[in-house]
């Protein structure tokens, strides 16, 4: 079992990987099976089964099973929240650096 507390930090971790970020770069064209996936890495399948595990856990892709062929696809909704995260922590510092620029100014012109 993961020790990752908040489903933020199953994104960021599955995010985290270069591996991972070019599997969904391909699943943004749309639906692949493993072997699709795969391909361009040079790496064994059960290793790379086990990145695809880690973006399905992470919720940033559903698979679906039709026979022998196992289909991957991206699911949304784990996006908007790490963009809402990332938007977040945006207004933060900009509100904070705005502050320690009114604050700087401030000293300047006591300054003068």
């Amino acid at each position: 079992m993961s020790n990752l507390a908040d489903p933020i930090d199953h994104v960021f971790k599955a995010l985290s990987d270069p591996t991972r970020r070019k599997v969904l770069e391909k699943l943004s064209q749309g639906r692949a099976s493993v072997s699709e996936l795969a391909e361009p890495f040079d790496m064994a399948l059960p290793s790379f089964v086990q990145h695809l595990k880690i973006l399905e856990e992470s919720g940033l892709v559903r698979s679906e099973k039709q026979g022998r062929i196992r289909t991957f696809e991206l699911a949304t909704a784990p996006f908007r929240q790490a963009e809402d995260w990332l938007s977040a922590q945006r207004r933060l510092w900009e509100g904070r650096l705005d502050r320690l620029d009114s604050y700087l100014l401030k000293l300047k012109e006591q300054k003068t």
